[in-house]
């Protein structure tokens, strides 16, 4: 079972260039292409910031073939993307495509791009069926994702998008195509309020889960810390994953981890997360 991680978190500390270096030395097998950084919004205001990215400028695809052939280099490849989010921004919206386009041109075969938290699956198939031909096009898979909401008075999350497992099949379905496939968020799925758990979420998806995003949390909070650290048991999760046959990679979304580390050190927490992806790929093979 191949091992993967974001490479966002790095990337704010070192840039993509370097981040997909040390992924690779690290020992992960692949890369997941963040692209949160080729639009930055102000959730304050519900707008975009001004951005002078790379991502956002005309040479995005340059720079997309520049990370792909940094991993090649050292022996890695582009598993999949995230498209920036949120969804409900129309702004954002009108990058999908250039997300894709850049999924495609770093070897990526999945593009990870959020449901609107706040509407059902025909809506949300409505925002997808737009991008799903483009898609095709270029040989790449949409992956919706399974969100959350936050309860103020329960102190907990509540429903969103694809939070529970009738939710999250309705929404793949809903597309009823081949290119339209399922990313479970771990963590997500195992917070307090989502009604459900990792294990119930990857049995009701089964051939739809393609994908993930891998990562710890206390069973409350969104904390996206690195596997084994907190309270989720990967053990009944790998065994789900197996009962399904999943043959995706195990990609980590444990980008808030990174943040305790500066440019000097940051390479040794990149490898403590490849050795707990490791673990899990050993905890497949061998259950």
């Amino acid at each position: 079972m191949k091992i993967s991680t974001e490479i966002g978190s790095a990337a704010k500390i070192i840039g993509e260039e370097k981040a997909v270096e040390y992924v690779a030395k690290a020992g992960f097998d692949a890369w997941d292409f963040s692209m949160f950084a080729m639009c930055k919004y102000d959730w304050e205001n519900k707008t975009l910031f001004e951005n002078d990215h790379i991502l956002a400028s005309g040479d995005y695809l340059a720079f997309a073939k520049r990370l792909k052939q940094i991993g090649l280099d050292n022996g890695i490849v582009c598993n999949q993307s995230h498209a920036p989010f949120p969804t409900y921004c129309e702004e954002i919206q009108s990058y999908f495509k250039r997300a894709i386009e850049c999924t495609a041109e770093a070897g990526g075969k999945i593009c990870v791009i959020h449901p609107d938290n706040y509407i059902g699956p025909e809506e949300n198939a409505e925002i997808y069926r737009e991008f799903l031909p483009f898609a095709k096009s270029y040989g790449v898979k949409l992956a919706t994702e399974n969100m959350w909401n936050w309860d103020d008075e329960k102190g907990h999350s509540c429903f969103a998008a694809c939070a529970t497992p009738e939710s999250f099949c309705a929404h793949v379905d809903a597309l009823n195509d081949d290119f339209m496939v399922a990313c479970l968020d771990v963590g997500h799925a195992e917070m307090k309020g989502s009604d459900t758990s990792a294990v119930e979420m990857i049995k009701a998806l089964g051939s739809r889960l393609q994908a993930l995003h891998l990562h710890d949390n206390d069973k409350l909070h969104d904390s996206h810390q690195i596997p084994f650290s907190m309270d989720i048991n990967f053990e009944e999760i790998i065994k789900a994953l197996k009962e399904i046959n999943y043959t995706g990679y195990l990609t980590l979304e444990a980008d808030a981890y990174l943040s305790a580390y500066t440019k000097e050190n940051i390479y040794n927490g990149i490898v403590k997360m490849a050795e707990s992806a490791k673990k899990l790929s050993d905890m497949y093979k061998n259950c």
